[in-house]
């Protein structure tokens, strides 16, 4: 009997999808590339730019998927071999964080992987004590710090899928969160090891100068 398919997820792919995996994003792009005539409206009214429209093509030549992964991952519970999930977390605010974590013990299979990328918060602050620049260490943190004004504005930001970072994560603090989610043989990897059995076309190394990379397995 042949076996099985893998269920490998991509969540939060952005412009790096996995190939032969399943690769979700939650921005609007997604949601847009599936309506062109809607996207070509949005274009013609100025509310999303060549960059835009540039992400919303390269979704539907890609075949991303959208979802709000902190509310709900569609698959059935204990369904999916691995999830991998790539400078996405930090854009999630503490409660999110959690409820996307959730949502990844509940689909996963048990003995299923994990795998986390985050941007460093230690590396940075190295790196800021080491220069002393204020203003350079929070713009590289990405915060949502700038507010858009108007309704036009806030228009072009919500189609545009603009989202800075809500909350950010040292090795200790990504290893309590993981655990307090349910998780079992929590450990930071080196980038490029993985404890994922098939990882296919995943790039164990992607953005690996700036990232902590944590994996975990289901109980």
């Amino acid at each position: 009997m042949p076996s099985q398919p893998k269920v490998r997820l991509n969540i939060g792919c952005g412009r790096s999808p996995t190939p032969d995996w399943i690769n979700y994003d939650n921005s609007p792009s997604v949601w847009l590339a599936r309506w062109p005539l809607l996207t070509s409206l949005a274009a013609r009214l100025g509310l999303i730019d060549r960059h835009g429209l540039a992400f919303v093509a390269f979704c539907r030549s890609h075949r991303i998927r959208h979802v709000d992964a902190a509310r709900r991952i569609p698959h059935g519970a204990g369904t999916v071999d691995a999830i991998y999930a790539s400078h996405m977390l930090e854009h999630l605010d503490r409660a999110e964080a959690r409820s996307f974590l959730a949502e990844c013990r509940r689909v996963l299979k048990p003995g299923g992987v994990l795998r986390l990328a985050v941007p460093d918060l230690r590396t940075a602050a190295y790196q800021y004590l080491q220069v002393g620049d204020a203003e350079g260490f929070l713009r590289r943190l990405q915060f949502d710090l700038d507010k858009p004004r108007g309704p036009v504005a806030r228009l072009r930001r919500m189609l545009g899928g603009s989202r800075g970072h809500h909350w950010m994560y040292d090795r200790d603090s990504l290893v309590a969160l993981v655990v307090g989610a349910g998780f079992v043989d929590v450990e930071p990897v080196e980038e490029g090891r993985t404890r994922i059995a098939d990882p296919g076309g995943l790039d164990l190394a992607e953005r690996e100068v700036d990232s902590l990379c944590l994996e975990a397995r289901r109980p």
